[in-house]
């Protein structure tokens, strides 16, 4: 019999039905007519007939899908347990309840992982499990990328997990990565300096120790050595050594300084590494760029230069001063031909400006203005460490050298130069609006290299190794010319910068900051009045004293806490912090205050402590000798990431605490 399926079998009951309707309708008329009788007899058992036809098609349909269904269910089983991957299914505890062969035969044995939480197999990161890109995990020496998909039977959450073995492209990937060519250019700091003194046999020893330490220490890779001049190499090696420097932390610096020159000095090295550059000409240039930061920050160190920034590694030397001006002779033509192209100039320090800001400001005003070009100093009237230097300077100049920021904005356009002085990081200085606005800027500061710094300066003048930005002004106006000389009082604000940076030439001293100092005593500048610019009142002597008498000592350094605020707590804070060295067994101090709503914090050292490493951690910066930072969080919570940035410093330098 002609077997139909369910569909045509419900059109016939349909048409069956229709002739039923018909067939009564002609039948029940008033004649009752015979012919309406015989075919409605017939379309009743004929309808009867495709009915009963249709309930038979439907069950033998429905046995057919469930037997096809069971087919297809025995073929998936069977070709999931025959699986060439490993295969589980997890329950909603995600505890594995099911498990294909090649498992049970290569991870783990039915007894084994039967009811075994599956995150005990590896550690899985199940966010990951259960996205498209999947988990990758290793078993037993090999990787496998792991996916989840989730289904809900029976009011019951399954998963199955698939482990997708990708050991090769793992293998793979990790030797590309290991071999990736890395640049490093590595300088001897100041050699010319160094070795200036010494007999040609002396300095030829010198050099042949400077070349076997890099032999030997390069000689365990397989990297490239190459000498560029007397004082710069080019090494280019595979990541795997360059991995193995960075956790040493570069200890081709510590041997650098085993190798003496003359009696005293030591070699000091600064290290520019390029890494992760798409190409070995992008690495190179990161290597520039790390070197350059090098010099900017001291010598004596490593940066690391990556697509994501800087790490450096040293910088627990002193570096050596520059005996050789001709750097100075270069800035300062430089400057004047950049102020003749000038319609005047804004000079400006850094925020709540010191006097070393303010002074080097008044010296360059000074002799910018003797040039025939208008100058004025820039700095905020309300928020200086500068009083009694500004109310000093203004009676005897004949034109006020010193406006508000919001003036000097309104005044500035195209033809505007703006000199930034005692800072290069454009989020410190008195006003960051001025500085947006202006189109040619010139930096001149002492501070060690910071990541953050003023993006494209026409001239970027940065001497981390002069006492401060009055030296290095002082030097500078030298070399503008017998026709623009500052008067006495010019040279006494220059002096007073000097002597604040420098602690009354105590620290950071060298040959050129007393040949500054001298060339401004030559000027006219009084000692006496300069001291009267430290004076300080009795309520920051007693927020000083207060300091002190609160103060402890943890590992070597003095930390003070203030915990009241007060307008003097700025100055006395400064103070407080540069006495605290005072105390025997006390190598760096740090003063903990609030201002403006923030946590500040004044660091001071003698010099074995890096104290400018110590800031960095914590988002500042400065000096070896003198830093500072400011946090946006409660004073207890400062003290405490203090602790772990002087906790780590110790830790990283292995200095004696």
């Amino acid at each position: 019999m002609k077997r139909y399926n369910l569909v045509q079998y419900l059109l016939l009951t349909v048409v069956a039905l229709t002739a039923v309707i018909a067939s009564w309708n002609m039948y029940n008329t008033p004649s009752k007519s015979s012919f309406g009788a015989v075919l409605l007899v017939v379309s009743v058992v004929g309808a009867f007939v495709v009915i009963v036809m249709t309930i038979i098609s439907s069950g033998l349909l429905k046995k057919y899908i469930m037997r096809m269904t069971s087919e297809i269910t025995r073929t998936e089983k069977e070709s999931l347990y025959n699986f060439p991957a490993p295969v589980v299914i997890i329950d909603d505890k995600k505890q594995i309840i099911w498990m294909n062969k090649e498992f049970d035969a290569k991870v783990l044995s039915e007894n084994e992982a039967y009811r075994m939480y599956i995150g005990d197999l590896a550690d899985f990161d199940f966010e990951k499990l259960y996205s498209a890109k999947g988990n990758i995990v290793n078993l037993d020496d090999k990787y496998y990328r792991v996916k989840a998909i989730s289904n809900e039977q029976n009011d019951a959450v399954l998963s199955m997990v698939y482990f997708n073995e990708i050991t090769d492209f793992v293998e793979l990937d990790f030797e590309y990565k290991q071999s990736r060519p890395s640049v490093m250019l590595v300088a001897v700091d100041n050699y010319e300096d160094l070795l200036q003194n010494l007999r040609e046999s002396e300095k030829a020893n010198v050099y042949a120790e400077l070349e076997k330490l890099m032999e030997s220490f390069f000689d365990t890779t397989t990297g490239v050595v190459r000498k560029l001049s007397s004082t710069q190499f080019l090494v280019v090696l595979e990541y795997r050594y360059l991995k193995t420097m960075i956790d040493g932390r570069f200890q081709i610096l510590d041997k650098a300084r085993e190798i003496l020159v003359g009696e005293r000095a030591t070699v000091t090295l600064s290290i520019g590494v390029g890494l992760g550059g798409k190409t070995l000409a992008e690495s190179a240039e990161f290597a520039k760029q790390g070197l350059d930061m090098c010099f900017g920050r001291g010598g004596d160190q490593a940066a690391v230069k990556t697509v994501n920034g800087f790490e450096f590694y040293g910088g627990v030397s002193k570096g050596v001063e520059k005996q050789t001006k001709v750097k100075t002779r270069i800035i300062a033509s430089a400057l004047k031909d950049l102020i003749r192209e000038s319609n005047r100039v804004f000079i400006m320090g850094h925020a709540n400006a010191d006097l070393d800001a303010v002074g080097a400001a008044i010296g360059l005003c000074a002799v910018i203005r003797q040039m025939g070009t208008a100058a004025y100093v820039v700095v905020n009237p309300e928020r200086n460490l500068a009083t009694q230097l500004i109310d000093y300077m203004r009676p005897k100049e004949k034109d006020n050298f010193f406006i508000a920021p919001q003036t000097a904005l309104e005044a500035s356009d195209e033809g505007s130069l703006l000199v930034v002085v005692d800072t290069h990081n454009p989020d410190f200085v008195d006003s960051t609006e001025l500085l947006s606005a202006s189109h040619k800027v010139v930096v001149i500061d002492h501070h060690r290299r910071m990541v953050k710094a003023i993006d494209n300066p026409v001239i970027f003048y940065n001497e981390p190794l002069a006492s401060s930005a009055s030296e290095m002004v002082a030097e500078l106006v030298q070399y503008f010319g017998n026709e623009c000389r500052l008067s006495a009082n010019e040279a006494e604000a220059l002096l007073a910068g000097i002597m604040l940076d420098t602690k009354n030439f105590v620290m950071r001293t060298g040959v050129r900051t007393f040949e500054a100092a001298a060339y401004l005593r030559k000027l006219g500048a009084d000692t006496v009045s300069v001291k009267n610019f430290f004076a300080s009142s009795i309520e920051t002597y007693q927020q000083k004293s207060m300091l002190i008498t609160n103060s402890e000592i943890y590992k070597g350094c003095a930390l003070a806490t203030a915990r009241a605020t007060s307008p003097e707590m700025r100055i006395a804070a400064a103070q407080a912090a540069d006495e605290l060295l005072g105390i025997e067994g006390v190598n760096s101090s740090f003063v903990l205050y609030e201002a403006d709503g923030r946590i500040n914090i004044s660091a001071r050292s003698l010099g074995n402590f890096n104290v400018q490493l110590v800031m960095e951690e914590l988002g500042g910066g400065g000096h070896q000798t003198m830093a500072g930072a400011q946090l946006d969080t409660s004073l207890r919570e400062a003290r405490y990431r203090l602790v772990a940035a002087i906790d780590g410093y110790i830790e990283k330098t292995n200095i004696n605490a």
